[in-house]
Order: C-alpha cells, then structure tokens, then sequence
C-alpha cells in the first residue's frame, strides 16, 4: 500500500503543525499512525479489496481526528479508533457491497516467503494451508469474522474486543468459540476433499 509509512498529513489532505498543540487534535498522530497497519489489516479482512481497506482507513482516520476532541484522555484509544472503523465499514455496507468484485489476488499481495531448508512441496503444502484457513476465515458470516480476526490476528484482549463491538465480554467468547469452530470444521472438510481429489 503506498500511504503506508506516510504521515497523517497526507492521509487525510491537511497538516498539524507543532504550533498547534492547544487544539483539540494535539497528540492524535501519536496515538493514531502507531495503528495504521493493525486497522488495515482489520479492514482489508472485512472489506476483501485493498482499495475499499484504503478508503475505509482513510475515511476511519477523518473521522477519528474529528471527533479526537471528544475521546476520553486514559482511556484505550485503540478500542475506539478500531470502533470508529467497524461502525463506518457497517454503515457504508451497502455500498461496498455493490461495488466489491471477486478478483483474484495478486502475488504482489502476499509476504514473500522466508528462505528456509524447506522442499518446494513443504512450502506448497504450508501455503495450502494458510490459504484454506484464510478461505475459512472469509466466508464467516461479519459478526463471527470480526471477533476472530480482532482476537486471532490482531491480538486484541477480551474486553477490547467487548468495546470495539459494543457488546458483553461472554458474547465475544461465545462468537469466538463459533468462529472458531466453524473455521476448524471448514478447513477439515477442505482438507477432505483435497485428499480424495486424483
């Protein structure tokens, strides 16, 4: 992505200058740039499409450096602005939806891979794997998607999870647990099917 190591500035079209730290948005770029590529790679899983992960990040960062005056200083700042990026992506639903394609993806999209000892069919095995539980974790329905990736991917604890979502800590357990569940089964019918394929 090429806004990735930027600074806010370009991000959002204006800059804030060290002379302004008596405004409401003094400190966000701190707290805020720290997280870019945890919300990308959070929007990117629910959005399927580096381009609408994009916009979706850009249009979370607006709005988080507009209401940064009313967050509450001592409180987690990245269980709001994961918030502010979950409630926008539910909102624009609608229009996401109409314009996501199915593409195929490109091999630009993944990290290479490490120089190991490893066989070309060990690698292409691994591979098979990660992308079959990346499958997996795609078709969830968006309620159980979220919860795994927030935990799984990005490391979030219970109760920041609890406050991104807007809902109890037993029912982040609850839906991490289907989640899960549904993954594993998934992967082994896959894997099944693999097997049995000539």
């Amino acid at each position: 992505m090429n806004i990735m190591g930027s600074g806010l500035r370009e991000i959002v079209g204006f800059g804030i200058s060290s002379s302004q730290h008596d405004r409401p948005w003094a400190g966000f770029e701190e707290l805020a740039m720290p997280l870019f590529d945890s919300l990308y790679n959070y929007a990117r899983w629910l959005v399927h499409n580096s381009t609408d992960a994009e916009d979706l990040v850009q249009e979370t960062y607006l709005k988080a450096l507009r209401n940064f005056a009313s967050f509450r200083r001592g409180t987690n700042f990245r269980a709001w602005i994961f918030q502010i990026l979950r409630n926008t992506f539910l909102s624009s639903c609608s229009k996401l939806e109409r314009r996501m394609t199915v593409a195929m993806d490109l091999e630009e999209d993944f990290p290479a891979l490490p120089a190991t000892s490893a066989t070309p069919e060990s690698l292409l095995i691994e591979r098979s794997r990660n992308d079959a539980v990346q499958c997996a974790i795609e078709q969830l329905p968006v309620i159980l998607r979220e919860v795994i990736l927030l935990c799984d991917v990005e490391d979030a604890s219970y109760r920041e999870i609890a406050e991104i979502l807007s809902i109890p800590i037993g029912t982040v357990m609850s839906r991490l647990a289907r989640a899960r569940k549904t993954v594993r089964k998934t992967v082994r019918c896959e894997g099944v099917f693999q097997e049995a394929a000539p």
